[in-house]
């Protein structure tokens, strides 16, 4: 796991940035979404500047302890990166957690 991602809670907006080895992206914020009616469809969004990098959904963790699963994209990628917002002990900050997913042997 690495943390990619810090973010401050504002309200209930994340705004931060992701630093990978080929991303840096500054002034990222995840913002609710608050248009779709759909159970299965993000509960927010994630924006660098005015463009959409991806989408969230609202998941508890087996402790019953609430997170954003995040699904990050663009077209320079060669596959989508997911990662997991968790909330730092404050509350007031969270962190952007990547792991490699695991592959199932052949």
């Amino acid at each position: 796991m690495a943390t990619i991602g810090t973010f401050k809670k504002t309200n209930s907006e994340f705004v931060g940035e992701i630093a990978t080895l080929n991303l840096q992206a500054k002034n990222v914020k995840i913002v609710p979404e608050t248009t779709s009616t759909n159970n299965d469809a993000p509960s927010h969004r994630l924006f660098a500047g005015r463009v959409e990098i991806g989408a969230a959904w609202t998941k508890k963790s087996n402790e019953g302890r609430s997170y954003l699963s995040a699904k990050i994209d663009d077209p320079s990628f060669a596959a989508p990166i997911f990662a997991n917002l968790f909330d730092d002990e404050t509350g007031a900050t969270a962190s952007l957690v990547w792991s490699r997913p695991n592959r199932k042997p052949s």
